[in-house]
This record gives C-alpha cells, structure tokens and sequence, in this order.
C-alpha cells in the first residue's frame, strides 16, 4: 500500500452524544499509526440529541472529518447508504459508533485488502452484553437466511467491514429503497475474507434496536433476498387443498355407506379457522412483497441531505496530531458547512 493512500472511515450515528467523543479518540489512535491518508466520514441519521454538534466539533479539531447531516430519520441502512456514497478514498471502513465494533481491528482489515481482498467482514465470535434471547434470535436469523436465500449472507456477521474501491462502486450501483445492507454487501461478490472478533458491550448509552425493530429487520432481509416465503405459501395452500380434498372424498364415502350423521359443529368451526388463517398468512406473505414493489415504482431518491460539511483537509496525511483526538468545549456553537 502506497503512503499517500486515502481511506474513508464511515460512521452512521443516530443519537450518540455520549461516545463520539471516546469513538472518535479510539479511531484517530488506530488510524495515527497506519501510514495513509484518512477520511472519516461521520453521517447524523436525524439525531434528537446533541450528536450533530458533537460531529461539528469533532470536524473543527480533526480537518480529516467529514460531518454528513440528512435531513430526517431514515434509518441507519439508508444512512449507511449515503455515508458510502460520499466517500472517497480507495477502500471504505464501515463501523458504528457504540463501540461494539473495536476499531483496533481495522488494520488488520487494511492487511487483507492489501493482500487483494474486496470486501473484508469481521466476524462476531462472541457477543458480550446481549441477552440470551438476543443471541439465540441473532443465531436463528442467519441460519435461516443461509437456508432460504440464493444469497450466502455470512453468519454471525454485522455491518463492520472493508470495502475495496471497486465493491464501493458495485454497491453504489444498488439503489433499492428497502435496503437490507448486510444481504447488499454479499450480493456484489468479490473476493471475500472473514476476520473473527469478539464484540464488546456499548460503551454508553442506549441500543436503538428494540425486538420490535429486529423483528422488522429481518423481514425485510428475508424478503429482499428470497420469494422462500411465496413459494411456502404456494406448497401450503397446495397441501392444504390436497387435505381438504382427501377429507372430502372420505366424508362423501362414509356418507355414502353410513349415512350422514351430522358431524358436531365444534369441528367445522376449527376447519374454518384454520382455513381462513392459513389464507390471511398467505395474503400477508404476498402483500409484504406487493408493498415493496409499491414502495420502489414511486422512485424517490434514498434520502435527502440538510447539510454535508466535507473534510476540511481531506487528503491530510494521517499522523499524531494534538488536535486530531481532542474534543472542544463549546460543542453546541458549531455548525455544519451547507451545500
């Protein structure tokens, strides 16, 4: 690797006031020793609290930062999203700012890109400070997309990786509104390499991801990915079709031999549940994926930006700098550059 190489660090962040700061200063100590050139490229997701002051602030005491404002909540998908596309640099590092994601491991990263890697995922082998719901949920969710989807989303793997020039380019090219970036990031392919890690608890604050939001996650991972579910919906009416026809065929025949004797109403009333069920679960199935080709006929960009305020210096040598980690006191005066 060349020492004039430029790398983008992106960091989507919605409401972490309380560990920019300790991000950013564990950052620029991991990126001071590497011999490149550094831009971070921090994007505020219509944070609520103080997060987009603390960016300014940051951008004013380290020219290498980059302060992305968009112009509500979009999620942090979308927020990802417009982070990549506003990098620069020859390789681009995805990390969230909760400190989850140690950001020591990025030179090792770095050293399988440089050994021809595109795309370089850290893999989770432990996962401190979640509960044992979490976990066994978290576990489930991948096997199941490894089992459903044409598309081999890597296990136990979030969205804290390396991407070359050209899979940034790739992934740029993918302009979906449901955006599911983990299945996005293994779609493009490329040469793929995994880097085994052990993510660490918050640092401060809140998880911004209820069982509400994971749940919704995962829908939306397994409908961008795979008609799985369409085709389960198809052999389940189909089987339930050939039963009921069976059933059929038996009560005309007893009926037939027997004589009818007026079978109990408790019975009938549990087929018809069960029926009306099995259709409603289907129609839901079907419109879940007739609401996304609503959503992507409409064509509306991505997302909006209020303000980017780009690196002040964005070709800056990384190197020790007594400014570049700390952390002005008069956060809220500062204020990002328009566009």
């Amino acid at each position: 690797m060349k020492p004039d190489t430029l790398i983008s660090v992106v960091v989507p962040a919605y409401n972490e006031q309380e560990v920019l700061g300790e991000f950013h200063r564990r950052l620029v100590a991991v990126l001071d020793k590497l011999p490149i050139r550094r831009e971070i490229v921090y994007v505020n997701d219509g944070s609520t609290d103080t997060t987009l002051a603390v960016m300014n602030a940051l951008r004013e005491a380290d020219s290498s930062v980059c302060v992305v404002d968009l112009s509500r909540n979009f999620g942090k998908e979308i927020a990802l999203t417009a982070g990549l596309d506003l990098a620069t640099g020859m390789a681009a590092i995805v990390i969230d700012a909760d400190l989850q994601d140690p950001p020591e491991l990025i030179p090792e990263l770095i050293k399988h890109w440089e050994n021809g890697c595109d795309v370089v995922y850290a893999k989770r082998m432990e996962r401190l400070g979640e509960s044992a719901f979490k976990r066994a949920t978290a576990y489930a969710f991948y096997r199941v997309m490894q089992g459903m989807g044409r598309v081999k989303i890597p296990e136990d793997t979030g969205d804290f990786r390396l991407l070359s020039r050209r899979a940034l380019d790739a992934l740029k090219t993918l302009r979906e509104q449901h955006r599911f970036m983990k299945g996005l990031f293994t779609w493009i392919g490329y040469k793929q390499h995994a880097v085994p890690y052990q993510r660490d608890s918050r640092f401060a604050g809140e998880t911004k991801w209820n069982y509400w939001r994971l749940w919704n996650l995962a829908l939306e991972g397994i409908t961008s990915f795979t008609i799985t579910p369409l085709r389960i919906s198809t052999y389940l009416g189909l089987a339930t079709a050939v039963g009921a026809f069976g059933y059929g065929s038996f009560i005309i025949v007893r009926t037939l031999l027997f004589g009818n004797d007026v079978p109990g109403y408790p019975s009938l009333l549990t087929v018809m549940l069960f029926m009306g069920g099995i259709q409603l679960t289907a129609i839901g199935v079907l419109g879940e994926y007739v609401g996304r080709i609503f959503n992507e006929t409409k064509n509306r960009p991505l997302y909006l930006l209020n303000s980017h305020a780009p690196a002040r210096e964005s070709l800056q040598l990384s190197g020790p700098s007594s400014t570049s980690s700390a952390l002005p006191s008069n956060l809220a005066s500062s204020r990002a550059e328009s566009v």
